[in-house]
């Protein structure tokens, strides 16, 4: 260290021998340095009656960019397993050295660590594949369909004197690829028919569709114990061939190709969890779970579909209920218009927030 200091700090120890002030012009000036009984640079300060050691009293002083400077920095980097700036700089202050433009010299050593770009490097990013064509559609809602199962819940069946006995239900949630639209419907049990009774009810409401999509979960391939139905069912078949549908799956593990469906499952136990908190009932029976199942699809079907405006002047919100029902609150205007002016005007809102729908969901996947 002492020929480092020679070569950087030759004209500041030859001050200090002659007992000289440093120049104005010196980077160590503001340092208070002084020469140890061994020649070497360290610094002053108010610490020299402190308990500590020696080297962390008064630590040498090195130049940031000579290369041995570079390798303590290295090194202690290394001790604390690649950590940031401040663990770095802290290990090299413990050990007794101060670089001078310190920080500059561990950012850049860290900057060029190649373990710390494995570490710390940006993730990729991929790609995203077009869209599948069945959510670009304009067609009717619910004819391009995505399903899924979720539960069970704990229902009272039926009560004695002894106590009540209980049961399960599942709930089977259909979304409008396009429109984004939801319906739930609730199952008595796993089973081909309940499932096949929960599918002719959605299609008795909404219409037929001309394709299901859903994953390859154990609710619908039945290689679990616990589902009782696939799509291979005779009885499942017959049923999708009479309705002019296909069932299409998603391929092996790739759940998030039915984000669609499983985003909506999620905002559903959360909208079904704040109801159960301020509901007064201990016990469910199958006809409230089924009526708090049409509240959750009707607040699910409420939410804005696209980011609400700021603008005074749009102040209708679209959303899956208003492409389903063609209904709008109208927006209170000054003057009297006639019924049916009014219901033009809504009638010409509804298809300019369509058309506005379709360009920002194009945009937004």
């Amino acid at each position: 260290m002492h020929g480092v200091q020679q070569e950087f700090y030759g004209e500041e120890l030859k001050c200090l021998g002659d007992e000289i002030q440093l120049s104005k012009k010196s980077p160590l000036r503001k340092l208070n340095p002084f020469i140890d009984e061994d020649g070497l640079l360290r610094i002053g300060g108010r610490l020299t009656n402190a308990d500590l050691p020696s080297d962390e009293r008064h630590p040498v002083i090195l130049p940031k960019t000579h290369h041995n400077s570079t390798l303590i920095v290295r090194h202690y980097h290394e001790d604390v397993f690649h950590q940031g700036r401040h663990l770095t700089e802290g290990a090299v202050r413990s050990a007794g050295v101060w670089i001078v433009g310190g920080k500059w010299l561990v950012s850049s050593v860290i900057y060029n660590f190649v373990t710390c770009k494995k570490l710390r490097g940006r993730l990729m990013e991929h790609e995203m594949a077009p869209l599948p064509a069945d959510r670009l559609t304009s067609e009717p809602p619910f004819t391009h369909v995505g399903l899924d199962v979720f539960g069970p819940w704990s229902i009272v069946t039926r009560r004695t004197r002894g106590g009540s006995a209980e049961s399960k239900r599942w709930a089977v949630l259909f979304t409008c690829m396009s429109t984004r639209a939801t319906h739930i419907e609730v199952l008595e049990s796993m089973s081909t028919s309940s499932f096949i009774n929960a599918l002719r009810r959605f299609f008795a409401i909404r219409g037929s569709s001309k394709q299901l999509r859903s994953d390859r979960g154990t609710n619908f391939i039945g290689v679990c114990k616990e589902l009782k139905f696939n799509t291979s069912d005779p009885e499942l078949t017959s049923f999708l061939d009479k309705q002019g549908c296909t069932w299409t799956f998603n391929y092996p593990h790739s759940s998030h190709m039915g984000g669609c469906w499983e985003r909506l499952i999620g905002v559903a136990h959360c909208i079904l969890e704040g109801m159960l908190l301020q509901s007064d009932t201990k016990h469910l029976t199958h006809e409230v779970l089924t009526t708090l199942m049409a509240e959750v699809m009707a607040i699910l079907n409420a939410r804005p579909l696209i980011p609400v405006s700021t603008d005074s002047d749009n102040l209708t919100i679209l959303t899956p209920a208003m492409i389903l029902t063609q209904k709008i609150t109208p927006v209170t205007a000054p003057g009297d218009f006639d019924h049916k002016d009014l219901h033009k005007n809504q009638w010409k809102q509804v298809q300019c927030l369509a058309e506005s729908f379709w360009k920002r969901w194009r945009q937004v996947d």
